[in-house]
């Protein structure tokens, strides 16, 4: 609507230079600064920059053209587009180098006191510095006073060393979607997803808090893991090796890790630098970098006995799948602590509860839904 409407409103210029220059130049510069100012994200997603609404706009290249004043406002325009629109801090994102980071890196003090880098996390991570994200989960806190209060209550540490992962009571309110207060499986979403996955193992779960996201749920990924996983559509494998790499998610490429070890055992990548070069470059959707690893994919995968026509189609599922692939090592922290969340809400479900309310006491509306799933328990 802007791009459209954006030469029409320079075509007022010669009116709205008859009138005094305090009547039109403040609204003229807003109505310019707003279009400067439009998230990145809304132009971006859509490859919309001054320089592509300069090719696709005839009437807005021919002011340009033809009025040195538009020239000179579309010239400056450029030379802010794309830069940052403010400040902004990583919540739990910590920088870590061997020396002091003034020697790497610019600084800033945040209005807050907080000491800040001035570079965002991606330069960071080019410059070779570490950026570490550290959560602070008030499930652990939950975790922990519900550990208490079995130990006191019933002398039972609850502890996690002592905690099954084959428990046939956790798995059942799982299946069930009765989740509230499980770490990660509250939402109604999710507690829909779990009642058709209907997990029975921890690598199940792990599959779940993967699946669970806006890429796998709007392609198709999820219903296809679900409905290989209950066996209503065939498992197949493009090639034989792929078997021991995509069994346990039902010949699906869920996470990253599988995308590398598919790289190094068809094709020779080296696990800690090739294969983890092609996933960035695969997640990232960088056209250039892909090409040459697509090349070098083909070579290496000829090299190990596999033809060039089914390289070319795995090394395409690797890249269709990569864009919605999930790091696994995150997903399996998730899932363990969502199963011990529903291990003692399934064994010890008084004293879970009990924690769990102390938890968000302050939050009105999580007491009332709370206090409700205690009335179902028939606490």
């Amino acid at each position: 609507m802007v791009l459209i409407m954006w030469p029409k409103l320079l075509l007022l210029a010669p009116w709205l230079r008859g009138l005094p220059f305090a009547m039109w130049a403040e609204p003229m510069i807003l109505l310019i600064m707003m279009w400067i100012a439009l998230p990145n994200w809304y132009l971006l997603s859509r490859g919309v920059t001054l320089a592509a609404a300069l090719e696709s706009s005839h009437e807005l290249a021919d002011l340009y053209e033809r009025e040195q004043w538009v020239r000179n406002l579309i010239d400056g325009a450029q030379k802010l587009e794309g830069l940052p629109r403010h400040a902004s801090t990583h919540a739990a994102g910590v920088v870590i180098s061997a020396r002091p980071l003034v020697e790497y890196v610019p600084l800033q003090k945040t209005a807050d006191g907080m000491i800040t880098t001035q570079y965002p996390w991606e330069t960071i991570e080019e410059i070779g510095l570490l950026k570490m994200d550290f959560l602070g989960l008030r499930t652990l806190t939950v975790i922990q006073e519900t550990r208490r209060l079995v130990e006191e209550e019933q002398g039972d540490k609850g502890g996690r060393s002592i905690m099954p992962l084959n428990d046939p009571a956790t798995y059942e309110l799982l299946a069930s979607g009765n989740t509230f207060g499980v770490f990660q499986l509250e939402s109604p979403g999710m507690r829909a997803l779990i009642r058709e996955l209907k997990p029975t193992g921890i690598n199940d779960l792990t599959a779940l808090v993967a699946l669970y996201r806006p890429g796998p749920l709007g392609s198709g990924m999820a219903e296809d893991f679900i409905a290989r996983r209950h066996g209503r559509k065939e498992v197949q494998y493009l090639h034989p090796q792929l078997k021991p790499i995509l069994e346990e998610t039902y010949g699906v490429i869920l996470y990253q890790e599988q995308v590398m070890q598919i790289a190094s055992r068809l094709a020779g990548f080296s696990l800690g630098g090739q294969a983890d070069l092609l996933r960035r470059a695969m997640g990232k959707k960088q056209p250039e970098v892909l090409a040459a690893q697509r090349k070098r994919f083909l070579e290496g995968a000829q090299d190990h006995g596999i033809t060039a026509k089914v390289a070319g189609r795995i090394f395409d599922l690797m890249e269709y799948f990569a864009g919605y692939g999930f790091n696994k090592s995150h997903s399996a922290a998730y899932a363990m602590l969502a199963y011990e969340t529903a291990y003692l809400k399934a064994n010890y479900r008084a004293e879970f509860m009990a924690a769990l309310l102390t938890s968000i006491m302050d939050d009105t509306d999580k007491v009332a839904l709370y206090c409700e799933e205690c009335r179902r328990l028939g606490g």
